[in-house]
């Protein structure tokens, strides 16, 4: 993949999509704020939840020349309180008979595995994940103190009245991590809906380049993110649609340039009564 689809990165420019001029600066700041903690407990609720996803990567030449196509879809199965992958398809085709056989197996040993922990090491897993997911996303707190923020208006989107604020890094901040460092090299633009303060658009983009991982992976400018979530069972709003598209170099040569999207559908929500059972799928 392009640095530009990075997990770090793109949440990176999902954070960038909250935040310009002084203008009703309070209010838009604490519109966001709101946003931004009811986001944090819709990224854990999400653990509760299994899904379709679909992805769709085009790479391109120097003539923006469309040089590869790559389809995947994988169902996200929840073992243990923790996510799993199952490729179920790739290039729109079914995966051969084979891979579908190895998918199978690689599950089937997963599950064995999870049923021969002990509760101390069930625990110890289950917390040690909790805590990295708890990080992943901890650096998007710092979004209302980061950016200059906006209130634009407001518009309609799939029948949400929504406020649109805008924002561009702020100046005088000083980031308390390297994520939220990366913040002020981007500006963007979120529509929240109003009834609830959730997200339901992003949009993002690079205005310097970003670098990254121990590759020396650079971003460069330009690059674009579209985010857009749903409401879920009339509790939580989850992804529906990424997409992601840009530039960049890996190392000295490697020169990249592409674009992603992704899809999410059929969410399920997991119940700890539930169990995923080995043997044919």
């Amino acid at each position: 993949m392009v640095p530009a689809v990075s997990i770090g990165v793109r949440w990176i420019l999902v954070a960038a999509a909250c935040g310009a001029v002084p203008l009703v600066a309070q209010d838009a700041r604490e519109i966001v704020r709101k946003s931004v903690e009811l986001d944090q407990v819709n990224w854990l609720r999400m653990a509760d939840y299994t899904w379709i996803a679909e992805s769709q990567e085009r790479h391109f030449d120097s003539r923006n020349r469309v040089t590869s196509d790559h389809q995947e879809a994988w169902e996200t199965l929840i073992l243990g309180s923790q996510p799993y992958r199952r490729m179920l398809e790739r290039d729109h085709k079914p995966l051969p008979a084979p891979e579908q056989r190895k998918q199978q197996e690689k599950l089937d040993a997963a599950v064995a595995r999870l049923d021969k922990e002990t509760p101390e090491q069930k625990q110890r897993r289950s917390a040690e994940y909790e805590k990295s997911r708890r990080r992943e996303r901890a650096f998007l707190l710092e979004l209302p103190d980061a950016f200059d923020l906006h209130l634009d208006g407001d518009q309609t989107i799939d029948g949400q009245d929504v406020w649109v604020i805008s924002g561009t890094p702020n100046p005088s901040y000083r980031p308390k991590s390297r994520d939220g460092a990366a913040l002020l090299k981007i500006r963007g633009r979120i529509w929240i809906e109003k009834a609830g303060y959730q997200w339901v658009r992003l949009e993002g983009v690079t205005t310097e380049t970003i670098s990254f991982g121990w590759f020396l992976a650079r971003l460069n400018p330009g690059a674009k993110l579209v985010i857009e979530q749903t409401r879920v069972n009339g509790e939580v709003w989850l992804p529906k649609r990424e997409f992601v598209s840009g530039s960049g170099r890996i190392g000295m040569l490697k020169r990249l340039s592409e674009d992603q999207e992704i899809t999410w559908r059929d969410y399920k929500k997991f119940r700890v009564e539930s169990k995923v059972v080995a043997g044919d799928p």
